[in-house]
């Protein structure tokens, strides 16, 4: 069994090029074996849209680090499993956009999972909204929080596992660099 690195990130604006905070969760052995949460000061305006949504805003990351400070703490965290997210291509987009304008070389790929996607197949026929699936299954959700999101997107997949799913079969690799 792999160790998947589940993520989410929030976004200060339309523009999905930064991030206004991250959540990780590592599952390690069919459990939870770690878990990481920050603001960022993403060194751009925010969005009233996306201020509303998440609660946070230019006040809130006043003296959160900038990516590229973060980045330094949560690399390792990155680097330690296959990516997991739901709606993994959108949060993939943004971590991309990030290490781009932040001059940030990492990897030119890397393996992820898309809980979303998974779930599709799994689960035919319902929603696979995150805030719909954490109802499905009875898990908490502080919608539009990265760190309860992570979470969430984290014990959905616990759940494949726990129903016997192959998960591993919806790997899939991202491309980060040309």
């Amino acid at each position: 069994m792999y160790t998947y690195t589940v993520f989410d990130v929030e976004t200060p604006n339309r523009y999905n090029d930064r991030i206004s905070a991250i959540g990780i969760t590592v599952v390690k052995e069919g459990e939870i074996a770690d878990s990481f949460f920050s603001l960022v000061d993403p060194q751009t305006r925010f969005d009233l849209f996306n201020t509303r949504l998440t609660g946070i805003s230019s006040k809130t990351v006043e003296g959160a680090p900038n990516f590229a400070q973060l980045w330094e703490r949560i690399e390792p965290l990155m680097s330690s499993g296959i990516l997991v997210a739901h709606n993994a291509v959108f949060d993939l987009g943004v971590l991309k956009k990030c290490l781009h304008s932040y001059g940030i070389e990492w990897k030119k790929s890397v393996k992820y999972i898309c809980t979303v996607r998974a779930g599709r197949k799994f689960l035919p026929g319902i929603s696979h909204k995150l805030n719909d699936m954490c109802a499905y299954y009875g898990i908490s959700l502080d919608h539009h929080k990265a760190d309860s999101d992570s979470s969430a997107c984290a014990q959905i997949l616990l759940r494949y596992f726990q129903s016997g799913e192959d998960v591993d079969s919806f790997i899939r690799t991202y491309k980060l660099a040309e």
